[in-house]
């Protein structure tokens, strides 16, 4: 049974674009996500898709993705219709997500779906929690916390596992740190919100709110 309000049953999602931004007329061309239950990876979905437009020099090199590639893919419609299935219950993360969620909003607008689901932002969070890091790029991040990685980025499968285990390890920080035995999802989405001085103030009183 689907933890929905839990902040360790999620989908972490990426998507890689022509560009940055739906408004001006970019199309997602690749999609990735983890669907993580109870902090365990238990299923991945990734898929190309032809945005029925030219794919630029800059998005070829800085991805990896190019038009070839893209020649045979599937339409994003029914990319999108098939993602909206995988993240169907599930509140969602990406890493800086108002990138993401603009596509994914735009995307489903097109094609009249919907999404139950909320939104969090693992970059923000990470901002938080690791105040002491040089930046808080992913890749970054992942080496910062010692993440196992093949050193893939910028492919939306790859970039979404590495949010996924960066998501799960912050909350096994807190978890440690705060004695806080489950974290929701809530708590998550108000610590991204948090100013960064009262962020232990915000996780020490919810941990004493919450021991009984």
């Amino acid at each position: 049974m689907t933890k929905k309000n839990s902040a360790d049953t999620v989908v972490v999602l990426d998507f890689e674009t022509t560009g940055m931004s739906p408004s001006m007329g970019d199309r997602p061309i690749e999609v990735g996500a983890v669907k993580i239950s109870q902090g365990i990876i238990i299923e991945r979905f990734q898929q190309l898709m032809n945005p029925g437009c030219f794919v630029d020099s800059f998005i070829e090199d800085f991805t990896g993705i190019t038009n070839k590639m893209l020649r045979d893919a599937p339409p994003c419609y029914e990319v999108m219709e098939s993602f909206a299935h995988f993240i169907e219950g599930y509140n969602l993360v990406a890493h800086n997500a108002s990138f993401d969620k603009r596509f994914l909003d735009a995307e489903f607008e097109r094609i009249g779906c919907h999404y139950s689901g909320l939104f969090s932002c693992s970059m923000l969070v990470s901002r938080r929690l690791y105040q002491n890091a040089f930046n808080h790029k992913l890749h970054t991040l992942v080496e910062y916390k010692n993440i196992p990685t093949d050193g893939v980025f910028h492919r939306a499968l790859a970039d979404a596992e590495m949010t996924g285990l960066l998501w799960v390890a912050m909350l096994e920080d807190i978890v440690n740190q705060y004695g806080i035995y489950e974290v929701p999802f809530s708590l998550m989405n108000k610590l991204s919100r948090t100013p960064k001085a009262t962020v232990n103030k915000l996780l020490f009183e919810y941990s004493i709110e919450n021991s009984n």
